[in-house]
């Protein structure tokens, strides 16, 4: 039997490997209050139009797109990530549809969102 021993730099190696490619997704803060919940995210580098928000019943769906920089000048480091991501979050308590509100500033999404008895279906739009 053929064992093949691996150096420690070799595994060390490969999980950077695994980190680089895998995705990330924005830091999010979330906050209840007596009357509804307040959730945060960081958003560096995302434009507001490609911001989607969907809140279904005691769900809210985020998902944004980074695009990749698009100078000519040749790029010798970077550490940026690029792409579309979504993360979806679930409430004790369904959301009150009346009662979303969302804001994109220096870079951070902030939803206020209510809470309801009833089970609601909704699209929010970012206000200005």
């Amino acid at each position: 039997m053929l064992t093949l021993r691996q150096s420690p730099f070799d595994l060390f190696e490969r999980l950077e490997q695994q980190i680089a490619t895998a995705e990330r997704v924005p830091n999010a803060e979330i906050v209840e209050t007596e009357n509804g919940y307040v959730v945060r995210l960081e958003l560096p580098g995302v434009q507001r139009d490609s911001i989607d928000i969907k809140a279904t019943d005691r769900n809210l769906v985020i998902s944004a797109e980074r695009t990749a920089s698009s100078d000519e000048a040749t790029v010798l480091l970077s550490e940026f990530r690029s792409g579309t991501w979504s993360r979806s979050f679930r409430f004790p308590y369904s959301l009150n549809r009346e009662e979303l509100t969302a804001n994109f500033r220096d870079g951070i999404l902030e939803i206020t969102a209510g809470k309801a008895v009833n089970h609601t279906s909704v699209s929010v739009q970012l206000e200005d």
